[in-house]
């Protein structure tokens, strides 16, 4: 059993009382319309550029507590904490395990990425067994299908991987970019990242969707060049990055960054001027894909 808290509030403090429950031990925090119903979820993943959504003027803070926690305590606590001076009315409801997986699992259904690709989380039955179907459930590391950043990827890759092509995923996080174009056809695909957790992850969809890849830590020399080099991260990173990504591509081998906000293109572009010309390939709610081909 768990316990549900469900704390009535106004949008001054929704965000302070939600932060202040989750350092106090609760295990997922969301934000309702008190009026209405209808929820916010508070960011599960670290995807780039996640901005809260508008709060509502009467607010409801639900969260949800392992059945032995003092929840008056926390209450109180958290109330403190966001500022307020007495701590706010709070209904609590027991909440079954079942009933809790079943209703997170109900909030993330199939993406379609194009008649080609869908992201199917292992719960569901693929919605189209002619496509590629990439099982992948919500996780640790970044990479679920869902952002902007990472479909414009997913989109870029089925319309230019080919078959027997090389293949690197530079910021690999889940591995969903290279477990794509494993199934899209590539030969060899080989995922980078910084975070140990990250790369387990990635090997673990890898092994679930039926694909070899290989796996480094960034902090490991790569010595090899690659038909195709992606990499979804953030400016700053991919600037840094510029000469290390341009040696991992092969002369004519192609270049896709992701990551990037549609202000912040010609930075990027000017970072790799000396190894190719970036263009933008298309945008997406403010992010932008650069593409080029290495000269």
């Amino acid at each position: 059993m768990w316990l549900s808290v469900s704390i009535a509030t106004d949008a001054a403090h929704a965000e302070a009382l939600s932060d202040a429950l989750l350092a106090l031990g609760a295990l997922s925090v969301g934000v309702e319309d008190a009026d209405a119903g209808t929820e916010r979820e508070t960011p599960q993943f670290g995807e780039p550029g996640s901005s809260p959504a508008p709060l509502w003027a009467h607010s409801r803070v639900v969260a949800l507590f392992e059945k032995g926690a003092d929840i008056p305590l926390i209450a109180a606590a958290a109330a403190g904490e966001a500022g307020l001076a007495v701590t706010p009315p709070y209904d609590i409801t027991e909440v079954a395990e079942q009933d809790w997986v079943r209703l997170t699992q109900s909030q993330f259904e199939p993406i379609r990425i194009n008649q080609r690709l869908w992201i199917v989380p292992s719960w569901h039955a693929a919605p189209d067994p002619r496509a590629i179907n990439l099982e992948l459930d919500p996780g640790l590391a970044f990479g679920t299908g869902s952002h902007p950043t990472t479909r414009l990827c997913l989109e870029w890759l089925c319309a230019h991987v080919r078959t027997g092509a090389s293949v690197l995923d530079y910021g690999c996080g889940s591995g969903i970019l290279a477990i794509a174009a494993a199934r899209l056809g590539a030969a060899s695909v080989t995922g980078v990242d910084i975070d140990d957790n990250a790369l387990l992850a990635a090997a673990g969809n890898a092994e679930r969707n039926g694909v070899t890849l290989q796996l480094v830590h960034s902090a490991q020399p790569l010595d090899m060049q690659f038909d195709i080099v992606v990499a979804n991260i953030l400016t700053n990173p991919l600037c840094v990055l510029a000469p290390l990504l341009a040696a991992r591509s092969r002369r004519g081998g192609l270049i896709a960054l992701s990551g990037i906000l549609a202000s912040q293109v010609s930075q990027v572009s000017e970072a790799y001027k000396p190894f190719c010309d970036l263009a933008v390939h298309a945008e997406r709610e403010g992010w932008a894909l650069l593409e080029g081909v290495r000269q």
